[in-house]
């Protein structure tokens, strides 16, 4: 059997293959309500095939929304919907996960098709918070700096919402540190100009993201997988390095977290990002094999050969596909077949199998 099409085992938690559909923002909620958009959108690549879904990143609190449309699991209302979209993924033999964040001061923007640009106080805009009052675009609201009681709620945000994921059936959790949004902003320097406890120094820096796992693994189940994403580097000279992820990951290796999920840049505007296929895979085999904790590879992996070339030469342990997926729910179905693996399809479209 091909690696891509193998199972892994994280914990009590069996993913059928290795394939996995990265978070994607649908900009489709209303309040964080998740609706029948989510539940097509999610349930068709259950269908189609993955091993692990990961829906998209679902806001702490209502301020920590990228925009207006954003999914939220900030009130107990929020469940029962996902609950009907995480029975219905496994229903259908995925795992569905859920990557939880905080937008910082990449908050309160219009949707992308909307300009996707901070928005007027009078057009819905919220007081946006970060580590340091240093607005992403020069033009852009500068955010207000989280004291010590809005770095608490913050961490009782992540735990309060770990435990809404768990009554709405996630069997994977993931805290999002990546893409210049809240916790990133904590552990760049380009963003980060403390001079207390949460910065200046590595430890310093990292510290909120270790807050916020050990708030989350006080209530996350201890046999249920736990996922952290970062930039690896955000490709800016004087930035967050390979270097200090490395040394990151092995922290939360150590505090229980079970795969680093391994993306890059987002935190400034101008960084200047080598775009091509697989350009990402490079971090998560270093990550993987410096510090021994499993990785997930992610960057425009389009091709079923192309990731299995990667799990084959140990470079990572889970495939993620972000646009790929988008183009094609079913690639593990087709991914299959061109492989030679005879994979389960559903009952209802089995007369399509070749």
């Amino acid at each position: 059997m091909s690696k891509l099409f193998s199972p892994l085992k994280i914990k009590d938690i069996t993913f059928r293959n290795r394939i996995t559909v990265s978070p994607m923002c649908q900009y489709s909620s209303e309040d964080g309500f998740a609706n029948d958009w989510h539940l097509v959108h999610l349930g068709s690549r259950a269908i189609g095939g993955a091993g692990l879904i990961i829906q998209e990143a679902t806001a702490v609190s209502p301020e920590g929304r990228i925009t207006p449309a954003d999914l939220g699991l900030y009130k107990d209302e929020h469940i029962e919907m996902l609950q009907r979209i995480t029975s219905f993924i496994h229903q259908h033999g995925a795992i569905a996960g859920i990557q939880l964040a905080h937008a910082g001061r990449k908050a309160g923007c219009a949707r992308p098709w909307d300009g996707g640009k901070q928005l007027a106080h009078d057009n819905g805009r919220w007081q946006t918070v970060a580590p340091s009052p240093i607005p992403f675009f020069n033009q852009d609201a500068a955010p207000e700096m989280l004291d010590e009681e809005g770095i608490s709620k913050v961490i009782n945000d992540f735990k309060k919402a770990t435990e809404r994921a768990l009554k709405a059936g996630y069997k994977v959790l993931e805290i999002h540190a990546a893409h210049g949004y809240l916790i990133h902003e904590f552990l760049s320097p380009l963003s980060n100009y403390r001079v207390d406890k949460y910065g200046g120094s590595f430890e310093n820096r990292i510290r909120l993201l270790l807050e916020i796992v050990a708030a989350v693994t006080s209530v996350w189940q201890g046999n249920l997988p736990l996922f952290v994403r970062i930039s690896s580097t955000d490709w800016v000279e004087g930035g967050w390095n390979i270097d200090e992820s490395v040394k990151l990951a092995a922290v939360l290796k150590s505090k229980g977290v079970d795969l680093i999920d391994c993306s890059s840049a987002g935190i400034v505007p101008h960084a200047k990002v080598p775009v091509e296929p697989g350009y990402q895979v490079q971090f998560a085999d270093r990550i993987k094999n410096e510090t021994g904790i499993m990785t997930g590879a992610v960057g425009l992996i389009t091709e079923a050969v192309q990731a299995e070339k990667i799990l084959d030469q140990n470079q990572a342990d889970l495939i993620l596909m972000a646009r790929e997926s988008l183009r094609n729910p079913y690639f593990p179905l087709i991914a299959a077949s061109e492989m030679g693996e005879d994979i389960e399809w559903p009952v209802q479209y089995q007369r399509a199998k070749v």
